[in-house]
């Protein structure tokens, strides 16, 4: 089951930024005065009334610029539009109704879509004689709001709610496995797309950056339903000034929210960067199925230990990735991406891998023996039990005295236990303490 999809969509600086960061509950949109900072989408989850969806904040539309970025952020937002189910059209009641707010309306009568319209900037909570211009758009009836005031935001999203009940479940194929191809621009991704595809479905050119944005290509390996989503090269962020760059966070790209495993392709000749390092986190941090792929190994001079060594530096670089396994291939030559595939099968079967109660707190009980908790100040780690709560990734809830007892290193321990026993190859796992009476028995 998928979320339901919103996308905040509208003319640069009418305020969506702010919307956005006031309803998922913390600044993670850049907002600024001058028009067009916020260039990508930006997804986050949200919720309202036991309803929940996820937000896309999107880049403003100028629907007849010539301008390069302008026009960039034209096509992620009619990219938006189309995956999202309901979409919330943001106008400026300070400014009015422009000629380019009719223009980007016509755009949303075509998407089909439920359209909520929302004019911000009503700051005293009345709206002025321009508002009523609005009616004329044809979207139904305005919203007065004001985003930096939160007025009018709770019957905005009521109407959003009632779009999406009217959806009823959205859903995508459930036995679908979405592989996300991510990684720095000119590494490959789209070539690597088209070999395992076996035609030329993505444009592939030298220019770094080509594939702008995500392109999914259903297909089957083996009687088995995949997608392949081929990212678009994510760049470093360019200083536009300042100001604006103090501002910048690291988002989260949607094909990586979308995926089951994600396959980070890596330059043999280039090595780790700090680029690679930021893409390669924001799997980890997604709890991803991640494989790395290093392509172009036949650009590598070769001697007795040359791909030890280069995975030992691998490991070191991206050391938070030490469960996720590591592929040497040539898309150029072939080499080695007929593996690549059943390696993807593997890492979504252990990412969805579940452990008996039971078994896992006989194994949890022979770590203790093996290495007892720590103690702080004569106080003493318990561990009472253990159970896994979720999968993709595996979530593991331990119930203990104290979760400040709780070591970093002893954490790692148990999970280094874990891998050991079940294997986990390819995902991340995650812990959740909570802290238990003192008169429970302890598997300590």
């Amino acid at each position: 089951m998928s979320k339901p999809i919103v996308a905040v969509v509208g003319r640069p600086n009418v305020g969506k930024s702010t919307f956005f960061n006031r309803i998922i509950g913390r600044r993670v949109s850049i907002v600024e005065d001058t028009p067009g900072v916020t260039r990508d989408r930006i997804y986050a989850e949200a919720e309202w009334q036991g309803v929940h969806f996820a937000l896309i904040d999107t880049g403003g539309i100028e629907p007849s610029t010539a301008d390069v970025i302008l026009s960039q952020m034209r096509e992620q937002a009619q990219i938006a539009m189309e995956m999202s189910n309901v979409i919330l059209f943001m106008v400026d009641g300070k400014e009015g109704l422009t000629s380019a707010d009719r223009e980007v309306a016509n755009m949303l009568y075509r998407t089909g879509k439920k359209v909520v319209l929302a004019v911000n900037k009503i700051d005293n909570g009345k709206p002025n004689d321009d508002f009523y211009d609005f009616y004329e758009l044809g979207l139904g009836v305005p919203h007065p709001i004001s985003s930096a005031n939160m007025l009018g935001l709770g019957d905005l999203l009521d109407e959003i709610v009632d779009g999406i009940r009217e959806l009823g479940d959205v859903q995508e194929e459930e036995d679908t496995i979405k592989v996300a191809v991510i990684g720095k621009p000119d590494v490959g991704k789209s070539s690597l797309v088209n070999k395992l595809l076996g035609e030329d479905r993505v444009i592939v050119s030298d220019i770094a950056g080509t594939t702008r944005d995500s392109i999914d290509s259903p297909f089957e390996y083996q009687g088995m339903k995949f997608t392949l989503i081929d990212t678009a090269g994510i760049r470093r962020r360019s200083r536009i000034n300042e100001n604006i760059e103090k501002y910048s966070v690291v988002r989260a790209v949607a094909a990586i929210e979308r995926s089951d495993v994600c396959i980070l392709m890596i330059d043999a000749k280039e090595g780790v960067t700090e680029q690679d390092k930021k893409i390669a986190g924001l799997a980890h941090e997604a709890g991803k199925g991640v494989m790395i792929v290093v392509n172009k190994w036949d650009l590598i001079e070769k001697e007795t230990n040359t791909m030890k060594e280069y995975t030992k530096n691998l490991r070191k670089e991206l050391v938070y990735l030490s469960y996720a396994p590591v592929l040497f291939i040539s898309v150029l030559t072939g080499q080695r991406v007929n593996k690549i595939m059943d390696m993807v099968i593997g890492i979504e079967s252990e990412c969805s891998k579940r452990v008996p109660t039971g078994v896992l707190n006989t194994l949890i009980s022979d770590a203790i023996l093996m290495n007892q908790p720590p103690s702080d100040k004569g106080k003493k780690l318990k561990i009472y039990y253990a159970t896994q709560v979720a999968v993709k990734p595996p979530l593991f809830s331990f119930k203990i005295n104290d979760r400040e007892l709780m070591h970093f290193s002893y954490a790692r321990y148990l999970e280094n236990k874990i891998r050991e026993g079940f294997g986990f190859d390819g995902t991340s796992i995650k812990f959740v303490y909570r802290a238990k009476g003192e008169d429970a028995n302890s598997i300590d």
